[in-house]
C-alpha cells in the first residue's frame, strides 16, 4: 500500500479523499494555485505545494507541474478527482513514465472511453445501442447546421473531453446551432483545452440513470447498482439519488451487465460510470462512460456501505477486488443535493465573495437516517471566481425514498450561508415538490416546472401559519432573555402581552402566544377575534443562534433566522421571508410608516455577475431588438449571453472585452 499520496485536486473531492487517505493510514499532498493559498484542503493534507497562478489552464491543468510536485514530496500515487486531468489520457501517461502509480483507470481505458466521441465509436462497436448523431470532427457552425438539419431537431451539441454540464447547449433550430456551437466550443476550450464538440439527437423526456462500475488490475468487473440524475439544470446535475424509483430488479440487471461488458471490453480497472438516456418505458441507450469518480459518489457509497475512494486506492495499489457481483445489496434510500454558489433569484447566476458564515447541519447517523455533507470551504473562507461555484453536497440517506426526500428537507432548511448567495431556496423548494416527491422525472423536470426561472414565493396557507408561529416564538424567547437583564430597576414585574400582530409579506397575521413549560404555544385569532388553530413548538434555540431547529406539533422543522428591524428573515422550504413581530400598539405606529421606492434601472445593462467580459456585441448608437445579445460574460467556467429585453437603442458602452466587473457594475446604457 502506498506511503503518500498526492490529490491533483481542489475544493471538496480534494478534501473528501483526504479523508479516506487518512483513515487508511496513508499521507496526503495537497497541490493549490495562487487563488487556493488558504483553501480548506490545503489545510487538511499533510503537504501542499504551490502550483501556480489562479486560471486553471495554468495551474491545476498542467501535468508537469503535478509530476513536479509528486517528486517534490516523494508522493508514490495521484488520485486526481473529477475535472481538471481525470480523463486525459496523457496525464497517467506522463504519471507512469515518472515511475508514479495514477489511481484510476489505464490510459488505454480512458483513450477509449473518457473521449466522448471516441466512446461512441467504442460502443457501436461494441453493439451496445446508442442514441443517434455525428460522431466526427465538426469544422464550423456552417458544418455544424448541416448536420443538426440531417439528424433533426432538437440536438445536443457536447464537448467531446467535456463533463459537468461545461461546453453542453441543446438547440432546437439552425439560429440555436449557430450560436450554441460556438458557445460550446469556446466553453469546452476554457474547461478543458480541448474544443472539440459533437452532435447527437436529444431524446425528448429522458431521464438520466447511470450505472457504478469498479474494475481491478486482475479481469474482474462489477456493478455497483445504478443512480438517478435526472434533475439536471442546463445540463448540470442538481439532485442525484440512489437507486433509482423508475428502474425495476429486471432493468437494473440488463443495465448493469451491459455496463460490465463493456467496461470489460476496454479492459476497465477502477472505479468509473456508464451512463444512459432512458426512456419513461425503461428503454434505455449509451450516453457515455465517466472514467472517473463521479461527484454524486456519495450516494451508491451509502446504499451499498462501499467506500468507492478507498477501492480505487487498493485497485490502484494492485490489490484483487474482495467484493464479487452476488455480495452487492442495496440498501435503503438516498438523496444528494449539490449545493452552489448561485443566485437561484437572479436565474442562477454565479455569486462570489467570502463565506462570512457557513453552518452546515451536522453529520450524523442517527435512528436510521444519515446526514453527510462532502465539501471544501469553511467559514471565513473565499469562493473564487476561477472555478467551478460547488460549495458542498448534502446527502441523506434512511430506510425509503420518502424517508430520505424529508430528511433532506430538514438538512437543507438548516443549511446556513451568508456572504454570497447560494441555491438553497431553490433546492428545499424541489425537495417539497410534488413531482419529485412521486418520482415521476425527467431531464426536463426544471424547465417544465419553472419554466420562468425561480422567483420568490408568497407563502400561503399552512407555510405562511408555520412561518409566523416561528417568528412569534423566536420573538417570545428574545422577549424573556431582556426580563432576565441585571440591573433593571425594582418595581412591579413587567407582564407582557400575550396578543401579536405578526406582518408577514403584505398580510397581517393575529396570535396570542406564551410559555407553557418547555413548549411555546402560539394560537391563532380570527379577523373577527374568534380564536383560531393552536400549535405547541419545542425548541433549544437560543438568541444569537443562525438555526431554528425543533417541532411544531411533533413535526421536526428548522428555518434559518437572519435578524432585521422588528422581526425576523426566516428561510423555510424555498421560502426566504421577512417578518415583522409587533405588539398591538406598535402595529398601528408601523401602518402609519411610508414605503420607499427603488431607483429605475430599466434602462442600464447591469453585470448580473462579478465576471470577466469576453466581447460586447453591440456599438453605441445602434439599435437592438428584444432578444438580441448585447454581451457575453463569464464566471465560474460557463459563459452567460446578455440579451436585450426590450427594443432601444444603445446610447453609452461602460464596460469593453477583457474587463473584470463587479456585481450591478454597469455595462451600457440605452437612450
Amino acid at each position: 500500500m502506498f506511503k503518500r499520496i498526492l490529490i491533483a485536486n481542489r475544493g471538496e473531492i480534494a478534501c473528501r479523499i483526504i479523508k479516506t487517505a487518512r483513515r487508511m493510514g496513508i499521507e496526503t499532498v495537497a497541490v493549490y494555485s495562487e487563488a487556493d493559498r488558504d483553501a480548506l484542503h490545503v489545510e487538511m493534507a499533510d503537504h501542499a505545494v504551490l502550483i501556480g497562478p489562479p486560471a486553471a489552464a495554468e495551474s491545476y491543468l498542467v501535468i508537469e507541474k503535478i509530476v513536479e510536485a509528486c517528486r517534490k514530496t516523494g508522493a508514490e500515487a495521484v488520485h486526481p478527482g473529477y475535472g481538471f486531468l481525470s480523463e486525459r489520457e496523457a496525464f497517467p501517461r506522463a504519471l507512469e513514465k515518472a515511475g508514479i502509480v495514477f489511481i484510476g483507470p489505464n490510459a488505454g481505458a480512458i483513450a477509449a472511453m473518457g473521449d466522448k466521441i471516441e466512446s461512441k465509436k467504442a460502443a457501436a462497436k461494441a453493439k451496445v445501442s446508442t442514441v443517434p448523431g455525428h460522431l466526427g470532427v465538426i469544422e464550423d457552425n456552417r458544418h455544424a447546421v448541416k448536420i443538426a438539419d440531417e439528424i433533426g431537431y432538437p440536438v445536443m451539441i457536447k464537448a467531446s473531453a467535456g463533463g459537468g454540464g461545461k461546453g453542453m447547449r441543446i438547440a432546437h433550430s439552425t439560429a440555436e446551432v449557430a450560436e450554441g456551437f460556438n458557445l460550446a466550443k469556446a466553453e469546452a476550450k476554457s474547461s478543458f483545452g480541448d474544443d472539440r464538440v459533437f452532435i447527437e439527437k436529444f431524446i425528448v423526456d429522458p431521464r438520466h440513470i447511470e450505472i457504478q462500475v469498479l474494475g481491478d488490475k486482475h479481469g474482474n468487473v462489477i456493478y455497483l447498482g445504478e443512480r438517478e440524475c435526472s434533475i439536471q439544470r442546463r445540463n448540470q446535475k442538481v439532485i442525484e439519488e440512489a437507486p433509482s424509483p423508475l428502474l425495476d430488479e429486471s432493468t437494473r440487471r440488463k443495465m448493469g451487465e451491459q455496463a460490465v461488458a463493456l467496461a470489460k471490453a476496454v479492459k476497465y480497472d477502477s472505479a468509473g460510470t456508464v451512463e444512459f438516456v432512458a426512456g419513461q418505458d425503461k428503454s434505455f441507450y449509451f450516453l457515455e462512460m465517466n472514467t472517473r469518480l463521479q461527484v454524486e459518489h456519495p450516494v451508491t457509497e451509502l446504499v451499498t456501505g462501499i467506500d468507492l475512494v478507498e477501492q480505487m486506492i487498493r485497485v490502484a495499489a494492485g490489490e484483487k477486488l474482495k467484493l464479487a457481483q452476488k455480495d452487492i445489496t442495496l440498501t435503503g434510500w438516498a438523496v444528494e443535493s449539490r449545493v452552489y454558489a448561485e443566485d437561484p433569484f437572479r436565474n442562477f447566476l454565479p455569486s462570489i465573495g467570502r463565506l462570512v458564515k457557513y453552518r452546515p447541519p451536522a453529520e450524523s447517523s442517527n435512528d436510521g437516517i444519515t446526514v453527510r455533507n462532502d465539501t471544501g470551504v469553511q467559514e471565513g473562507g473565499e469562493i473564487p471566481i476561477h472555478y467551478d461555484p460547488m460549495i458542498a453536497k448534502l446527502v441523506t440517506h434512511a430506510p425509503s425514498r420518502a424517508a430520505a426526500i424529508e430528511a433532506q428537507a430538514v438538512a437543507l432548511d438548516a443549511f446556513y450561508i451568508d456572504g454570497i448567495r447560494h441555491n438553497i431556496p431553490f433546492l428545499a423548494a424541489l425537495m417539497n415538490h410534488p413531482r419529485w416527491r412521486s418520482g415521476n422525472l425527467s431531464t426536463g423536470f426544471i424547465a417544465e416546472e419553472y419554466p420562468k426561472g425561480f422567483a420568490a414565493r408568497e407563502p400561503e396557507g399552512e407555510i405562511a401559519r408555520r412561518l409566523a408561529a416561528v417568528a412569534a416564538a423566536i420573538d417570545h424567547v428574545l422577549g424573556e432573555r431582556k426580563r432576565q437583564i441585571s440591573g433593571q430597576l425594582i418595581g412591579r414585574p413587567v407582564q407582557r402581552e400575550r396578543r401579536r400582530a405578526v406582518w408577514l409579506e403584505r398580510h397581517e397575521i393575529a396570535l396570542d402566544v406564551a410559555r407553557e413549560g418547555e413548549e411555546i404555544a402560539v394560537r391563532f385569532v380570527g379577523t373577527d377575534g374568534a380564536p383560531g388553530a393552536a400549535h405547541r413548538l419545542i425548541s433549544a434555540w437560543k438568541p444569537g443562534e443562525p438555526v431554528w431547529q425543533g417541532s411544531i406539533d411533533g413535526h421536526d422543522m428548522a428555518m434559518q433566522v437572519r435578524p432585521v428591524p422588528n422581526g425576523f428573515r426566516l428561510a423555510h422550504q424555498g421560502f426566504e421571508v421577512a417578518i415583522n413581530v409587533f405588539t398591538e400598539s406598535e402595529a398601528a405606529a408601523a401602518r402609519l410608516m411610508p414605503v420607499g421606492s427603488s431607483a429605475d434601472t430599466g434602462k442600464k445593462l447591469l453585470c448580473p455577475m462579478p465576471g470577466l467580459v469576453v466581447s460586447i456585441a453591440v456599438s453605441e448608437g445602434q439599435e437592438v431588438k428584444a432578444g438580441e445579445t448585447l454581451a457575453v460574460v463569464e464566471a465560474m467556467k460557463m459563459q452567460n449571453v446578455l440579451r436585450a429585453e426590450r427594443d432601444g437603442v444603445v446610447k453609452k458602452i461602460s464596460a469593453t472585452p477583457g474587463a473584470t466587473l463587479a456585481v450591478d457594475a454597469l455595462i451600457l446604457e440605452f437612450a
